[in-house]
């Protein structure tokens, strides 16, 4: 669950054009999908969101159909400038790496048949899944004194890891579950 911070301050202060930038910085550099650099800039570097508010939002993009990083742009982008703010962040997440992207792409297309490339792609690709397994931890490391969170972030990795599940039937199978705990453990506390 979000918590609450007052959030008036910042959003007088984020600019729709900062908003824009950083997505756009996230876009261009943010290799394996931006995720890490995302969080760094958001949470670590601009404060804009807190870790709990960010690690909520990438649990709903994960839920949610597309890529994770445009529904983490958009929920940024709404959370702290409304429509105009989602519309700033998608925009510069997604208008000029978009043509940069389709003219790299092309490119390589053009040059899949050389053994140096695919072999500094599977370079790319083994480092992005290294970087995307530290962005997992450290999106955990907020939950780790809640054993149930922790507990269904292993069952999720294992259901889909081991048990080679779908995204979607994981999804489906341990939300519910998940939240009925959340829903348990606060009712207790209270």
């Amino acid at each position: 669950m979000i918590e609450s911070r007052d959030t008036g301050a910042v959003r007088d202060h984020v600019s729709l054009g900062a908003l824009s930038r950083v997505f756009l910085q996230v876009s261009l550099y943010g290799f394996s999908g931006g995720l890490t650099l995302a969080h760094r800039i958001v949470v670590d570097e601009r404060q804009w969101l807190t870790e709990p508010e960010f690690a909520d939002i990438v649990s709903l993009c994960q839920f949610l159909p597309g890529p994770n990083i445009i529904g983490i742009a958009v929920c940024t982008g709404t959370r702290l400038r409304g429509a105009a703010g989602a519309l700033a962040a998608a925009a510069g997440f997604l208008v000029i790496p978009w043509g940069l992207g389709l003219a790299a792409g092309l490119l390589l297309l053009a040059h899949a048949q050389y053994p140096l490339l695919r072999n500094i792609l599977g370079g790319l690709s083994a480092t992005a899944a290294g970087l995307l397994i530290a962005t997992g931890i450290r999106l955990l490391l907020p939950h780790r004194r809640r054993p149930a969170a922790v507990g269904f972030a292993v069952l999720a990795f294992g259901l889909m890891t081991f048990a080679k599940l779908p995204l979607l039937i994981v999804l489906v199978g341990l939300v519910p579950i998940s939240i009925a705990m959340a829903a348990l453990q606060t009712a207790r506390a209270q």
